[in-house]
């Protein structure tokens, strides 16, 4: 299973916006309020969004490929660009979404120990996340690769506020 990835830049914004709206849908789509889920997906997956994700400094988005396919995507956050934390000892891995088409191949676990390379390369102590604690499943991947809970934020879908769990690993 040859995987790469492939740092995201302005060029590659359409299909950075595809993606993420496309792999959202998959994920969380049947599990919000249609109004709600709209909402969210109005403001925060909009070519004008993206793209201002993409010119933030410290931010970087990267693209998985399967061989030559499109696989999935995560973007990590540094310093002032993270959510939560902005200390200079941590690393935010803010997204990770893999195509329904290429789910089960492991390809989010590799995708997992690359945003945990990449931490480590830049020097940081741990990779943090925010994840909703409802994505059962998605809890359950993180702890089994080393994530620990330390605390929760809100989160809102629309105007439903829900809960993350903030989870982090030690690198």
């Amino acid at each position: 299973m040859p995987l790469r990835i492939q740092q995201c830049t302005l060029a590659s914004l359409e299909e950075l916006v595809s993606l993420s709206k496309n792999t959202f849908s998959d994920a969380f789509e049947h599990l919000n309020k249609p109004e709600d889920y709209k909402a969210y997906v109005e403001k925060v997956f909009t070519t004008a969004a993206i793209k201002n994700e993409l010119k933030t400094k410290h931010t970087a988005f990267y693209f998985v490929y399967k061989e030559d396919e499109l696989a999935g995507y995560f973007k990590l956050n540094q310093y002032a660009a993270q959510t939560d934390l902005k200390g200079t000892d941590s690393m935010e891995l803010e997204r990770i979404y893999v195509l329904g088409s290429f789910q089960g191949q492991q390809i989010g676990q590799w995708m997992l120990s690359q945003a945990k390379s990449k931490a480590l390369a830049a020097e940081k102590q741990f990779l943090w996340l925010g994840v909703w604690q409802e994505n059962t499943n998605a809890v359950r991947f993180y702890q089994k690769h080393g994530f620990k809970k330390f605390g929760t934020h809100p989160y809102f879908i629309g105007k439903d506020e829900q809960t993350d769990w903030l989870m982090r690993c030690e690198l």
